[in-house]
């Protein structure tokens, strides 16, 4: 059977350090030796003790790490979802044009 999804108001927010969407942090190191991911476009932080780390949102589905350009879907239920910029606008329409970034 085909569906169509229903349409949902969603607050999308294009991820910068600093706004507390991320809901934590794995250590750079830990990532590319213990996780199977593509690294060359995740965000990067330097701690100030040295540390490199790179945020993350926990969902359902486990934790999916935040790339450069991301921006974090949050559903009325509190729900985060990361999308990348080059999808972020055919899946989600603006509600409020004056607040496109």
């Amino acid at each position: 059977m085909k569906c169509r999804r229903t349409p949902i108001e969603a607050e999308v927010v294009k991820y910068e350090e600093g706004q507390g969407l991320e809901d934590g942090y794995e250590l750079w190191s830990d990532i590319v030796t213990k996780i199977w991911i593509v690294t060359d476009s995740l965000v990067k932080v330097t701690k100030p003790d040295g540390s490199i780390v790179c945020p993350y949102i926990f969902h359902r589905r486990g934790r999916t790490f935040i790339n450069e350009d991301d921006y974090i879907i949050i559903d009325a239920d509190g729900t985060k979802h990361v999308c990348g910029k080059d999808k972020i606008f055919s899946r989600y329409e603006p509600v409020d044009m004056d607040k496109i970034l």
